[in-house]
């Protein structure tokens, strides 16, 4: 049994709540758009990340996290993506990996808006777990904790952190 934290959009700002989650975590799963190294050895400090670079992730960071990241968690097939869009609005780049890489888990973000939806064309459960930093136009930070038990991906929680000012 894995205990995934998952956040995105931290923006340069890493509230501390999230280390009280993260420590109740196995991994930290962020998607893209750290905003600066900073919230990376914040959260390295407290335990393993996996992750992907966003729009305004600087080149370092770029250099540490792929745009595009498939992995598998217990038997599970995960596809993380920055800027993937949802069903029946995947990007062009979110379209074309679904198809090669056949994920079970559909990870995407940049969009602040929080998502939990399954796609019945693809067979794959999308989250997007909206925004934890305070940049953006989204109202309230938000993040996901999840569990994957072999090939099953369950117990998942919508975490609110608070207004975004």
């Amino acid at each position: 049994m894995t205990r995934i934290l998952l956040l995105s959009d931290t923006h340069s700002y890493i509230d501390d709540r999230i280390f009280d989650y993260a420590n109740d975590a196995d991994e930290v799963w962020h998607c893209g758009d750290f905003g600066s190294m900073t919230v990376i050895e914040e959260l390295e400090k407290i335990k393993p990340i996996r992750g992907v670079y966003g729009n305004i992730d600087e080149a370092k960071i770029r250099t540490i996290f792929p745009e595009v990241l498939s992995f598998k968690c217990e038997d599970v097939e995960v596809l993380m993506i920055h800027i993937g869009g949802y069903p029946g609005k995947y990007s062009p780049l979110a379209k074309k990996e679904i198809a090669e890489k056949k994920p079970k888990l559909f990870i995407s973000g940049h969009s602040h808006i929080l998502k939990a939806m399954h796609d019945k064309k693809n067979n794959l459960l999308h989250l997007n777990p909206g925004a934890c930093g305070k940049s953006g136009w989204h109202k309230v930070r938000t993040m996901m904790r999840f569990t994957i038990h072999k090939d099953e991906i369950k117990d998942l929680e919508i975490i609110e952190l608070g207004s975004r000012v």
